[in-house]
């Protein structure tokens, strides 16, 4: 048949060639359990006839759904978790006609007895892969292996476990993250006196999302500015209070640090301080994220820079990457997928 080939549906298939739409789908999935005679069958009618299969519509058809799971912290407007939920939004529309719906499961981020739930509803559910950013390490690890355990391919965001049996990974290399922050803050200038701003986290202290680019922040200093005397200064994200009176009391007891990291998205929780010290001129200040509040500050020159990674980016290519492996057995040619590290400035960060 000559011009261009017409597509077909498996039910199209099944019903030329007289075979169940199972056994045509079996064929041309390559899923195995069928006969010669039945493979050469479908192959030979798809040849003879110049038809070519539509893939998206022999899903559709084939009656079949599948299901992924993302597993990520509840947030509020504007926080840094809302980047992903607008990655999953991106990401569910591109499945639309696929026959694969994503099932999304949240928890409290500073409980641990909310994430043990939150991964028991997960495996209940039955899904056909999962998605997830570790927080807290350990239970993650668990559910990592009930994931083996049951045959259910899973994809890390944000960050990962090492020597873990994830299919692949999206997001920035953390410890090179860590590694560059340290650069930006002290590459340039003596460097005597700095601050760790951390969020005072889980009671039990089993999250700790930020260890591994403290650690390359820290051997970027050691290396290059191993004088440096370095505190690490704890706040109540949910508490402004509670933030205002550990700045006070850090900077009246160090009142000559001007040397400022924070390895998660919320530098902003500092901005009003800083600027009512009247410090915005005399401090560098280095954080991550490119959440509106942290822009802003960025805009007004109180935050020096912010080291930027497309959340939204590493969710779409996460669920397209599991998406790949469930409907059409593809495996990721490269296992862990590095986003670019974006340094944003007051004068770049408009055009980001």
């Amino acid at each position: 048949m000559s011009g261009k080939k017409r597509l077909m549906t498996i039910k199209d298939i099944a019903l030329q060639t007289g075979l169940s739409k199972g056994t045509v789908d079996r064929v041309l999935h390559n899923r195995g359990e069928v006969s010669k005679q039945s493979y050469e069958k479908v192959m030979r009618y798809i040849e003879e006839s110049g038809y070519t299969p539509n893939v998206h519509a022999s899903l559709l058809a084939s009656g079949q759904s599948h299901r992924i799971a993302a597993l990520l912290p509840n947030h509020e407007p504007g926080s840094f978790w809302e980047l992903f939920q607008n990655g999953l939004d991106k990401a569910e529309e591109n499945l639309h006609g696929l026959g694969l719906s994503i099932l999304r499961f949240g928890y409290d981020q500073y409980d641990i007895d909310s994430f043990r739930a939150a991964c028991d509803e997960l495996l209940a559910s039955a899904p056909d892969g999962v998605v997830t950013a570790p927080l807290f390490l350990n239970d993650t690890t668990v559910l990592a292996r009930r994931l083996q355990e049951a045959g259910i391919p899973y994809v890390y965001i944000d960050s990962k476990l090492e020597d873990d049996g994830y299919m692949a990974y999206f997001g920035t290399a953390r410890y090179q993250s860590g590694y560059l922050c340290g650069y930006l803050l002290a590459d340039d200038r003596p460097v005597n006196q700095a601050v760790i701003v951390r969020i005072r986290r889980d009671k039990n202290r089993l999250s700790d999302p930020t260890v591994t680019r403290r650690a390359g922040f820290m051997d970027f200093m050691l290396e290059y500015a191993p004088d440096c005397r370095i505190s690490n200064l704890f706040i109540d994200p949910n508490d402004p209070e509670d933030i205002r009176k550990e700045l006070e009391a850090f900077f009246d007891a160090h009142p000559d640090v001007r040397h400022i990291a924070m390895f998660n998205s919320r530098i902003h929780l500092i901005v009003d301080f800083i600027e009512r010290r009247g410090l915005q001129d005399q401090c560098r200040i280095i954080g991550f994220d490119n959440l509106a509040s942290n822009v802003e500050a960025l805009k007004r020159g109180t935050v020096t820079r912010l080291i930027a990674q497309r959340p939204a980016e590493q969710v779409v290519m996460a669920i397209q990457t599991l998406s790949d492996k469930i409907l059409f057995k593809k495996d990721p040619v490269h296992r862990d997928h590095y986003l670019p590290m974006d340094i944003l400035t007051r004068y770049n960060v408009d055009y980001y």
